[in-house]
This record gives structure tokens, sequence and C-alpha cells, in this order.
């Protein structure tokens, strides 16, 4: 009995035009998809809360100069400690950001980002890589839905979204514990609070087994730095695959063809 191949690459919003190297797992995985059949699967891992992950760095198209740009949340608490998925953009963000776009971006894709009228960085980012064609034939998979975390196994190391100062934020769980680290050696230590498994999310270095006890992928699409801490003896039913190599990793893809 033959197992259709399920290849799967795992990315966090990475940019509201997506980093280079998001695009080049993108491509590799379909070169893989054209060589051996199967699926698609896009393990969205909505659930992280860095904003320093939807930094978008995007490059003049004539003179080179480089423009950073992220999304504006409507508080600190939001900004800080909710997950992507929760955090929510503020007024009048999108129109303001599509007015800087025209020298660095094609026409198509400022309308595209115009188009997009999504709540939170997660949704947003998720349909500018839709409207770019990105996804086309791909199976998205959310660390955030609680469908999914509800299928998941149990895990040692994990984050639980629970309700702090109005807001859902992404607290560490440790022996019993909750925390949100501020920084440095500065954590916030939450008051306890009964969870469910559609509130948890894992640890960097949990994620993969919870993630492969949903999905059953049998290849994976691994980036640069996934490699340093992946531990292939967690899923040896996988074939990991390193991406495709790209040029300025780091930067933002707009260069989609026609």
């Amino acid at each position: 009995m033959t197992t259709m191949p399920v290849i799967c690459f795992g990315q966090q919003p990475c940019g509201f035009f997506p980093r280079r190297f998001l695009f080049a797992k993108i491509q590799t995985a379909r070169r893989l998809q054209a060589e051996i059949g199967g699926e698609i699967v896009f393990f969205y891992h909505d659930s992280d809360h860095d904003p320093r992950e939807t930094a978008t760095l995007l490059r003049h198209r004539k003179t080179g100069e480089p423009l950073r740009l992220n999304f504006a949340y409507q508080n600190k608490w939001q900004r800080k400690f909710s997950p992507l998925f929760a955090k929510r953009i503020a007024a009048g963000w999108r129109d303001r950001t599509a007015l800087q776009l025209p020298p660095f971006v094609d026409a198509r894709w400022v309308e595209a980002f115009a188009k997009t009228d999504a709540a939170n960085p997660a949704d947003f980012c998720l349909e500018m890589y839709r409207r770019m064609g990105l996804l086309d034939g791909v199976r998205v998979e959310r660390s955030g839905d609680p469908a999914f975390r509800r299928a998941a196994c149990e895990v040692a190391e994990f984050f639980v979204d629970v309700p702090h100062e109005g807001e859902w934020v992404r607290a560490r769980c440790a022996n019993g514990v909750l925390t949100l680290h501020e920084g440095g050696d500065s954590f916030i230590t939450l008051p306890g609070t009964d969870f469910g498994k559609e509130q948890i999310s894992p640890a960097r270095d949990s994620r993969l087994r919870w993630m492969q006890s949903v999905i059953h992928c049998t290849h994976y699409v691994a980036g640069a730095g996934e490699q340093a801490y992946l531990c292939a003896a967690d899923a040896p039913e996988i074939t990991f695959v390193n991406r495709d190599p790209i040029d300025r990793s780091d930067e933002a893809y707009t260069e989609i063809p026609s």
C-alpha cells in the first residue's frame, strides 16, 4: 500500500510581502512535488507573538534605498505579548502604509495591499500571500486554530493563550507558572488559571512533534534557521529537505511574475 507524499514547510507570518526565504521554501516544495507528487501543506505558525517577525524590508526600485515597515497595533500589550492572530491592527495603518509603497513595489501589489482587509497581522499576511498567488494549491494549517490544537499531541514545553489586562497574551508555562518575558532577565508572573488544549501552542523545541501529530507529513522543507534546532529523531518518518538557496533572504519578495 502506497502513501501519498505530504510535503510540508512551516513559517511564522513573516512580513505582509513575504521574506524571500519563505518564497524559497514554497519553491522548494513545488519542485519536490513535481518530482514525487503528493500535496503541499503550509504549517502557518500564527500563534507566535514576536512583532519583529512581521517586519517587511523593501528596496526602492530605482535607488535600492531600504524601507522597513511593520504593523502598528492598538496598544503595547498586544504588540509585545499577544499572539499574531490576536494582535489588532491600528486604525488607518493600511491606508498610511499603502501611500509609501509605490516607489518600492509594482502597482499591482500596491493595489493588492490596499484591498486586503484583515483585523490582525496573521490574517493580513496570509491574505497577501494568497493574493500574490503564492499559496495556489497549497493547504494551510494554522497553529492558532483551536481544532488543530485539540487534535495535537501533548507536549512538555509550551505557551498558553490567556486573558491579561484586557488582551489575550501568549504566556510561557513552566512548572505550572505562567510568565511573560519583558526582555533580558525581566519577567511578569501571571495569576494561575485553568486552560485547555485549545489555548496551548508549542515552544520551539517541541513544535516539530506537535505539528507532525496532526499533519503527518512525509517530507519537510527546512530553512537555514530550522536546521540548527530541528531534532530529526523526534520524527524519524520525515525526510528533511533543505530549502533552496536564495539571495537577500531576509528581504521582502515582490518579484512574482504575471
